[in-house]
């Protein structure tokens, strides 16, 4: 068996485990570094009462942790599933080099896991979405981004 295929099993244990341990959905993920797991992560949704507390969220954290960095730069990320809209934004702000995952969002959404609400309002206009958004101070606001690039000491990400 190719070692894809075993850090793959590992993610979706994990997803398997968390069903009769309670601690949240089922999914699963770990990041590998260099042919070795060097972080897992499981959904902890409902027993952290964290809705950003996704397997891969998890296991990012654990993984930049583990590294002391924040981004992944030759890891690779397994997941149980398709990584929704959140994790996907996540993934990529780690910059890891590989993606691989087991289920897909279609197969979520059928044990009622359906994020195409969200794929579909992140195309809209800030307006025309369905939680309302409204833009105030943004010129104060724009204030703080000059004062980041002006910013000598700031570690660019």
């Amino acid at each position: 068996m190719k070692a894809e295929e075993e850090f793959m099993k590992e993610a979706i244990r994990l997803a398997e485990e968390n069903i009769v341990t309670g601690n949240g959905g089922p999914f699963g993920a770990v990041i590998v570094k260099d042919g070795k797991i060097i972080a897992r992560g499981h959904n902890e949704v409902t027993s952290t009462n964290d809705p950003t507390a996704h397997a891969e969220v998890v296991a990012i954290r654990n993984a930049c942790r583990s590294l002391g960095t924040f981004q992944l730069e030759g890891c690779e990320i397994y997941a149980s599933c398709e990584p929704c809209p959140m994790c996907l934004g996540a993934i990529y702000w780690a910059r890891p080099s590989k993606i691989y995952f087991a289920a897909t969002r279609e197969d979520a959404a059928k044990a009622g896991f359906d994020d195409s609400l969200i794929y579909t309002e992140i195309t809209l206009d800030p307006i025309q979405r369905i939680i309302p958004c409204k833009q105030i101070l943004h010129q104060e606001a724009l204030h703080v981004f000059h004062s980041w690039i002006m910013n000598s000491n700031k570690i660019p990400y």
